[in-house]
């Protein structure tokens, strides 16, 4: 039997993208700090920065460790203590959170029950972070990242992974929430709706909240 939707919105489930939506993306100070730690020469950002990125899906993706990774960004391999200290700098830069996103999931959570999972491309010891996190364990029913995937989004794979955990068959009533138009695309193609979150929290609260509809008679 097809249940139809119980929502106003039509929206019965999200699946959400951490970093750029309730993740904050790392300050300027955050990645000169990195650069210091990783003792990049002349401190040039954006070259760090390109270093940093380069490798980077692979490394979401499960298919280099710590070290490798490491490795790939400095072009040698740091010792143990260095490489402690440049992962959890790095894991630091992630875990900051937008406390108005969060206060709408917590709403639409607590209004609706709607299920709610996260689909995240993270390395193995950031999702480990992220899950041990108050919010993470409040608000989702389950927390899918690339690295125990062995897969990235926009893999198509990754969207029908998420679609399963949040129960709704339907991926028209499920909604996901992306910072990135490319995996919104991604996630369209197999029937999702999207939303492309460009950092305005009334957005998604429209989608989850939707205002009540005034019945009064005149």
């Amino acid at each position: 039997m097809t249940r139809t939707s119980v929502s106003p919105s039509g929206v019965d489930a999200l699946i959400l993208d951490y970093n750029g939506v309730p993740g904050l993306q790392p300050s300027t100070a955050m990645w000169t700090r990195l650069a210091d730690l990783a003792e990049w020469p002349d401190r040039h950002l954006p070259s760090f920065q390109d270093a940093f990125w380069a490798p980077r899906n692979a490394y979401d993706a499960g298919e280099l460790s710590d070290l490798a990774y490491w490795a790939k960004v400095l072009g040698h391999h740091p010792g143990p203590r260095w490489l402690r200290t440049l992962r959890d700098a790095d894991t630091a830069m992630w875990t900051r959170t937008d406390p108005r996103v969060l206060d709408i999931l917590y709403r639409a959570r607590a209004a609706r029950r709607l299920p709610m999972v996260l689909l995240s491309n993270a390395p193995a010891h950031l999702s480990n972070v992220l899950d041990a996190t108050d919010w993470r364990r409040e608000l989702m029913d389950d927390a899918l990242y690339s690295a125990r995937m062995g897969r990235c989004k926009p893999d198509p794979a990754t969207y029908k992974h998420a679609l399963a955990a949040t129960g709704i068959t339907d991926p028209a009533r499920v909604l996901f929430v992306d910072d990135r138009e490319d995996n919104c695309r991604a996630a369209a193609e197999l029937g999702l709706r999207t939303l492309h979150y460009t950092g305005q929290p009334t957005e998604l609260e429209e989608q989850l909240l939707p205002a009540p509809v005034n019945n009064l008679c005149a």
